[in-house]
């Protein structure tokens, strides 16, 4: 690290510090130092320690950078009409997903990263500074070995996502091909592994085999559960200690009673259901049972091609029952417990330097203002990228 790098900054004339820390979470007139890439103080402004250099947050709140923790990226092509149709009347099924697959297949490698960088880019222009990014849209070994690849290239928390859905051909044949070639090209590429456990998709058996093999091959589970009705994900997951389950949607008691206990991650991905005109996630539900919650773009040209956190987040609140400070912990600090981040998604001593300054005195306004470009600066390892 050089010695300027090393130089440190303070954050003052913060309206409203949002710290995400269990400890002392908001702290009004705040100011934080950042020395390098690190938070080493945070607190309130009449006690701040000197630093090399101030910024002036001029009323406006400050929090952590989102953690986007469930991102499908890496794809070619675009499902407009599939939008258009759903939004005339067409319920949304697992099967448009092949239409992508055709696309990305069909796509060469710089089209794809070019893509994928710009979709970043979108999100990191919204205050998402850690993001996960997925394959599952080549369905070979090759295409989601490139897939996984190119995610590489933007953020470490990439995650195998090959039991996206099943292609043509036979289903145990593919299932064999998940859990053994296609995972082994591709697990030097990816920190996680993932399989969607849903009708059209992959069933219970099929959803643990691939798992475990993941597992043994040195991945973290995740899975995809409960977005189109009950069914065995939540089970599973807790079951093999996945970091989490995403969707969530649709949970029976017994769901959420194992997500409760097991400390399982309940990632909900409200983007999905606006974008499908289907059943909100309800969040109150899991709160009320001790659930730790998380919040997610799940950005993916289908079902919800939005890479916005702060419209996640008003949607959290509008419509899954969420208040205001739960929303954005769970856009914060609880898509880091997602990806068993301690790092991010919180402002504390130790902590990485993601952090927003916000156009707006309080992080509420991100619900009370929705739909309105709020993000005035992101910082990203203590230096400014916005």
């Amino acid at each position: 690290m050089t010695e300027t790098s090393k130089k440190s900054t303070l954050f003052h004339g913060i309206g409203v510090l949002y710290t995400g820390d269990p400890e002392r979470e908001e702290i009004a007139d705040g100011a934080l130092v950042v020395e390098g890439d690190t938070v080493v103080w945070a607190g309130e402004r009449a006690d701040a320690p000197t630093a090399d250099r101030a910024v002036d947050a001029a009323g406006r709140a400050v929090l952590p950078g989102f953690v986007d923790s469930h991102a499908h990226l890496v794809f070619a092509g675009d499902r407009t009409e599939e939008f258009a149709a759903r939004m005339a009347g067409r319920p949304y099924s697992a099967g448009g997903i092949r239409t992508t697959v055709a696309a990305t297949r069909a796509a060469t490698t710089p089209a794809l990263a070019a893509n994928t960088a710009a979709l970043v880019a979108e999100m990191i222009a919204q205050g998402t500074t850690t993001m996960e990014i997925k394959s599952g849209y080549g369905l070979t070994v090759e295409d989601e070995r490139r897939s996984l690849e190119i995610a590489s290239a933007f953020t470490p928390e990439t995650t195998y996502l090959g039991a996206h859905v099943v292609p043509d051909g036979d289903p145990d044949a593919y299932v064999r091909l998940a859990a053994g070639p296609m995972l082994e090209a591709c697990a030097p590429h990816a920190r996680w592994v993932d399989v969607f456990c849903e009708r059209g998709a992959f069933d219970e058996d099929q959803t643990r085999e691939i798992l475990a093999a993941g597992i043994k091959a040195g991945l973290r589970a995740r899975v995809h559960a409960g977005q189109l009705g009950e069914g065995p994900g939540v089970r599973v997951a807790c079951e093999l200690g996945a970091a989490s389950a995403d969707h969530c949607t649709h949970l029976s008691d017994r769901d959420v009673d194992l997500l409760a206990t097991s400390g399982v991650v309940a990632t909900l991905l409200p983007g999905a259901e606006f974008s499908t005109r289907s059943p909100y996630p309800d969040a109150r539900r899991l709160l009320d049972a001790g659930v730790t919650v998380a919040l997610a773009t799940d950005c993916n040209p289908g079902s919800s091609f939005t890479s916005s956190m702060p419209f996640c987040v008003a949607l959290a609140v509008r419509e899954m029952g969420m208040t205001p400070l739960e929303a954005v912990r769970a856009a914060t600090r609880g898509g880091a417990a997602a990806l068993r981040r301690g790092d991010v998604g919180v402002l504390r001593p130790g902590a990485r330097a993601d952090l927003v300054i916000l156009d707006a005195p309080s992080y509420v306004h991100l619900a009370y203002r929705p739909g309105v470009p709020l993000v005035a600066q992101v910082w990203q390892a203590g230096r400014r990228v916005v």
